[in-house]
């Protein structure tokens, strides 16, 4: 990601950009749109190539359009840029139809000539999946994401049938695979600008200055200050009802807070739960709260050898108090975990006979381990909030003073992002971790962290591999009987109960606090969902 990041200083001189915006800039944003708060920073805005940023996942999907979404209703794939969709008698040939006139962005950078057809999906997924494609290697041809789930192996081609229609192979049956089109990592580019960059060898921008279909379009940005978006005044649906939205990236913890009582920020995505008190009383801000699906969880390095033994990580799983978590990190609102999926899951299995806090145990496991006191582990700590832990350093805090219980040492290692990658090489035995899902179907929690090809895509941070668990991962998305899938679902957490590669903590609730002015937000259990329909009430004198 280093390359990236040079890429996008050169790049953003071009914007003309300030971080700094006074009272009367501040008005003007009030009068026709907002600004909207949460910690993390990005380096590029294409999602294809992210390995997990909730910041550039609310961004890209105001940039952005996937050919399906998931219905906050239903929690379904349903039609986005695809209308409808036909499936062959083998189950393994998907033909979409496409949308007509859904216009791309016009921008300082690119001036399209057409609208969104066949080809630019069929090139969005070709250059994931082709190697000797053009913009593969661009900008490190790394997919995370994409390589965790075995994209290439799932998909064996993606082909433009005519203009609004395009027809996608797969090499078995797949009932994931719909889900997957819906993935906030799953959209569409324009592959006409693709072709103006490729002519002036420029291919590297296609990631750091996006052109995209969505209900806005980048204007400007400073790494680590603010993104601001104006209005898509083509966008197929109509126009967004307010024509910005700034992105203030440069708040953490209490300062988001604030700068919402202040009115410096309309909208704070995954407010700290010690907050919520404060915002509730607050007759000038609203609160959303949405049951997500997600797991918060602790990755066990599984390439540490003392970790290896299974009765030393399941020690470590009996002495974490749980319950103590729940109350002190999440007040209450979270849900203690008894495994990786969340009890909203159809597939959920409560496995309390191995998931719960029972010190004495997990003393005599270390014992008949051979493990004196005095171990000592080290423990990466991601620093910003999100849904499934509001307080990653609390709660790394509450995590250090259960293990000390049981003589282990733990050390506390804090970063603002965890990035996997740089896991490959470093000497870290746990990661505190989580994961919010892109569906509903259990797949997309168990494969992106836990199967191999999450290992070797670098995503699942606990470097584990488990043949069996692949098997009957791969079992369940081929088979189309809702009991048999539930069974093998539940034979999974079965396996994961036992292994225990990574020890599941708690489950949060997705929150949102914004101005009571502002209304027609849409929250999800999955992805972020667009800004085109908010609106701000006006104020009565």
């Amino acid at each position: 990601m280093k390359i990236i990041a040079r890429l996008l200083i050169a790049a953003t001189g071009l914007f003309n950009l300030t971080a700094c915006y006074d009272a009367g800039i501040k008005q003007t944003i009030h009068d026709t749109g907002f600004i909207y708060c949460e910690s993390g920073n990005v380096d590029f805005f294409n999602p294809q190539i992210s390995d997990g940023n909730s910041i550039l996942e609310a961004i890209s999907a105001q940039v952005y359009d996937r050919l399906l979404i998931i219905a906050p209703v239903t929690q379904k794939p349903s039609a986005n840029l695809a209308t409808s969709w036909q499936v062959d008698d083998t189950g393994t040939v998907y033909t979409f139809d496409l949308k007509e006139n859904v216009q791309f962005h016009t921008t300082e950078w690119f001036t399209p000539s057409r609208a969104l057809t066949a080809s630019d999906v069929a090139f969005s997924f070709n250059r994931i999946l082709d190697k000797n494609n053009a913009f593969h290697n661009v900008n490190s041809g790394d997919y995370p994401w994409f390589n965790s789930i075995n994209f290439s192996q799932m998909v064996t081609s993606v082909e433009a049938i005519t203009p609004h229609k395009v027809r996608f192979t797969l090499s078995t049956p797949d009932n994931t695979f719909l889900s997957v089109l819906a993935a906030s990592y799953a959209v569409i580019h324009s592959e006409e600008y693709a072709q103006q960059l490729a002519a002036i060898d420029e291919k590297t921008l296609i990631d750091v200055k996006p052109v995209g279909t969505g209900p806005f379009k980048l204007a400007q940005f400073q790494r680590s200050e603010l993104v601001r978006l104006k209005r898509h005044e083509q966008y197929w649906q109509g126009p967004a009802n307010m024509s910005q939205v700034v992105f203030d990236i440069s708040s953490r913890g209490t300062g988001s807070l604030a700068k919402l009582l202040r009115q410096e920020c309309d909208v704070v995505a995954n407010p700290i739960s010690s907050q919520l008190p404060i915002i509730i009383a607050n007759d000038a801000l609203t609160l959303y709260s949405q049951t997500a699906m997600n797991v918060a969880y602790i990755a066990i390095n599984m390439r540490e050898p003392i970790l290896q033994d299974q009765r030393v990580r399941k020690a470590l799983s009996f002495a974490i108090d749980r319950s103590s978590l729940i109350n002190s990190v999440y007040y209450n609102s979270g849900i203690e975990a008894k495994s990786i999926l969340p009890p909203a899951s159809w597939a959920y299995g409560n496995d309390s006979s191995h998931i719960r806090y029972d010190l004495n145990y997990a003393k005599g496991l270390l014992r008949e381990a051979g493990v004196k006191d005095g171990l000592e582990l080290t423990m990466w700590v991601p620093l910003d909030n999100n849904s499934y832990n509001p307080s990653p350093k609390k709660s790394a805090e509450i995590i250090q003073s259960d293990f000390a219980k049981l003589g282990i040492d733990l050390k506390i290692l804090t970063s603002d992002i965890l990035n996997p990658n740089e896991l490959k090489d470093a000497d870290v035995d746990l990661v505190l971790t989580g994961w919010n899902a892109n569906s509903s179907d259990p797949d997309s929690l168990l494969r992106p962290l836990l199967s191999c090809d999450a290992k070797q895509a670098g995503f699942g941070v606990a470097n584990w591999c488990n043949e069996e668990f692949d098997l009957l991962l791969d079992l369940a998305k081929e088979t189309n009987q809702p009991r048999y899938r539930i069974n093998i679902y539940r034979q999974i957490q079965n396996v994961l109960s036992e292994e225990l590669p990574v020890i599941p903590l708690a489950h949060g609730v997705k929150y949102q606090a914004n101005q009571s002015s502002l209304t027609g937000f849409t929250l999800s259990p999955f992805n972020t969902y667009s800004f085109h329909n908010v609106v701000r009430v006006k104020e009565l004198n």
